[in-house]
């Protein structure tokens, strides 16, 4: 097996590489301490007393997560320059840590998480791996960029409507969602209270349910594939493929297929509590309200610093009443459990995880344009944290050269089950 430190080495040549993503993917590069931690995983390999299967895997985390003794940026200059400084590691960099993970770099992100595209004007955008014309996906838009270039071989991201799903989906990885009540969100700046979830991007099931575990803080998992047949998976029909283009129908198509010859039973499943989160949502919303808390005198110190698309979306929380945020509250709630009742009856729900495939920055120039792509992007993954589910997404073979995904959602608290059921699709997906 390679050792740890060899393949540190050979993502810091990545992310040095001038020609590479690595100045717009990786804001923050810790290649002293990396090369430290690297070394005494090997060492402790050599030794036979390794700490677990994360010793020594090279990780990268988001711009957002808190480092002691440094500005949490959260992909904004203007944090950057109030130069607020970490008290003390965010738990999941800890807990990261202590599992012997090779820390080599922080990601670059949306500015404040707040978008499903990825671009970034204060740092640059990275370019998407299949095309560096188009986005990445966000928020976590460095992270996904930091494994398919191999500059990491996991990206911790955060996700509060698809920030890992989405920018996984669109650079041909495996992004994880896990129910929020699983991993501690402390130490990562927020976006919203309600929606925030940590979860990871790598390149297969296997190093995500890892990842995911040492978050969570629970054993490493030892993943027991299902038998695809008789796996009742159902459609969510309507909403998710309003809009769909060609290219996400061939490779959804083709899935669809593989699966269907696996012997999966799968069922059209049409779902009247999506219109419900659309009516509650009408009230404002959950991101927008409580970004607006988090960030109204910042506005009013320094809006010009933020980026204008974010900013709009952030002030649209001015807008929203007291009684309409606790009327949302009281809903979400009973929408939840009618959501985990709905779902017991099947395996797992399925989708695409976008509708649409990474759009050409040129095609983001505008506000409008940026509005409406970004609403796209986030259109299908928002609903599974609204909801409070699990989920996951699986990359789908490329189509036209761009990449896509299938997303697969579980019941809250279902999180081991469902990464069982992913890593028995995830071969045949690949076919």
């Amino acid at each position: 097996m390679t050792s740890a430190r060899a393949r540190l080495e050979q993502a810091l040549a990545r992310i040095a590489d001038p020609a590479g993503e690595g100045a717009r993917a990786c804001l923050t590069v810790y290649a002293d301490a990396a090369r430290v931690a690297a070394d005494a995983a090997d060492e402790r390999v050599k030794a036979g007393r390794p700490l677990g299967p994360l010793d020594g895997v090279i990780v990268s985390i988001k711009d957002l997560y808190d480092v002691a003794g440094e500005v949490t940026r959260a992909g904004s200059r203007v944090l950057a320059d109030e130069g607020l400084v970490a008290a003390a590691d965010a738990p999941v960099v800890k807990r990261l840590r202590s599992a012997g993970a090779v820390i080599v770099a922080k990601t670059n992100m949306s500015e404040f998480a707040f978008s499903g595209v990825g671009a970034n004007p204060h740092f640059g955008t990275p370019g998407n791996p299949f095309d560096r014309a188009r986005v990445p996906g966000g928020s976590t838009s460095g992270g996904a960029v930091a494994v398919a270039d191999g500059m990491c071989d996991i990206a911790i991201g955060t996700d509060t409507g698809g920030s890992t799903r989405i920018p996984a989906a669109l650079c041909g990885l495996v992004g994880w969602k896990p129910s929020k009540q699983r991993v501690p969100t402390e130490g990562a700046f927020p976006l919203s209270f309600t929606l925030d979830s940590i979860g990871p991007m790598a390149r297969s099931v296997a190093e995500c349910a890892l990842a995911d575990a040492v978050m969570a803080g629970e054993a490493p998992p030892a993943l027991e594939p299902i038998s695809l047949a008789g796996l009742r998976l159902g459609i969510w029909q309507g909403m998710p493929f309003e809009g769909i283009d060609e290219t996400v129908v061939a490779a959804w198509s083709a899935a669809i297929g593989r699966l269907g010859r696996a012997g999966v039973r799968v069922s059209d499943e049409k779902n009247s509590l999506v219109d419900d989160m659309i009516q509650v949502n009408s009230k404002g919303g959950f991101s927008p309200a409580e970004s607006y808390a988090i960030h109204r005198e910042r506005l009013a110190r320094n809006s010009a610093g933020i980026d204008p698309n974010i900013r709009a979306r952030i002030e649209r929380g001015a807008t929203i009443m007291a009684a309409d945020y606790i009327d949302m509250m009281l809903a979400r709630q009973r929408l939840v459990q009618a959501m985990d009742a709905r779902l017991s009856t099947l395996d797992a729900l399925i989708l695409p995880t976008t509708p649409i495939v990474a759009p050409l920055l040129s095609e983001i120039a505008t506000p409008e344009d940026f509005g409406r792509k970004n609403a796209m992007l986030l259109r299908n993954a928002a609903p599974i944290n609204f909801f409070d589910l699990c989920a996951i997404s699986l990359p789908l073979p490329r189509q036209n050269g761009l990449a896509s995904g299938l997303m697969v959602v579980g019941r809250s608290g279902q999180d081991r089950r469902l990464f069982n059921i992913a890593a028995a699709m995830e071969k045949t997906l690949a076919a």
